[in-house]
């Protein structure tokens, strides 16, 4: 039998050439499914909340700006035990759209320090949310009081052996 298909991700599209040039409030909370399929996307057990809260305002003459907050619980594996983590998250999402913004050409761009896109004709919201999730998800998440073992010193060599501990269960002592 197969696996039942996977809900979509939560979307939320506002079309920014609408010529009222409006504040747009933003509250996206999406349901359990919606939840599970943010879950799956970004590859953690659970995402309990969710939910971005804010407004997106018009900047300039044709730019936009998203002023909001994102709030989630997520369960993620820890990274030494596999036991589950459970991580709040609040962090803001600051965000500028401006028209005319070209793409950085060449290996290398300068990082501004705030977050500025090129402006979309239409902006998926739920997608913002989620990017801003993964974003904000702790990389190398542990259970509380779990450390990363230290790695064996090779002496003669001054360096880390990071697997020689599996080395030693191969070869039959451990």
């Amino acid at each position: 039998m197969a696996p039942a298909p996977a809900a979509p991700l939560p979307h939320h599209p506002v079309r920014l050439s609408d010529p009222r040039r409006q504040p747009i409030a933003v509250a996206i909370l999406p349901d359990a499914a919606g939840r599970a399929a943010v879950a799956a996307h970004l590859g953690v057990r659970e995402v309990r909340r969710l939910r971005l809260d804010g407004r997106l305002v018009p900047e300039g003459r044709e730019g936009w700006r998203i002023e909001a907050r994102l709030g989630a619980t997520v369960v993620q594996d820890c990274v030494v035990t596999l036991a589950p983590v459970v991580t709040r998250i609040e962090e803001p999402v600051l965000i500028r759209y401006l028209a005319g913004l070209a793409e950085p050409e060449g290996g290398e761009a300068e990082v501004p320090e705030e977050d500025v896109e090129p402006l979309p004709a239409l902006l998926d919201l739920g997608g913002v949310m989620v990017e801003a999730l993964s974003l904000a998800l702790p990389p190398w998440p542990r259970a509380p009081g779990v450390a990363l073992a230290e790695a064996d010193e090779a002496p003669e060599e001054g360096g880390a052996r990071p697997f020689a501990g599996l080395r030693d269960r191969l070869e039959g002592g451990g």
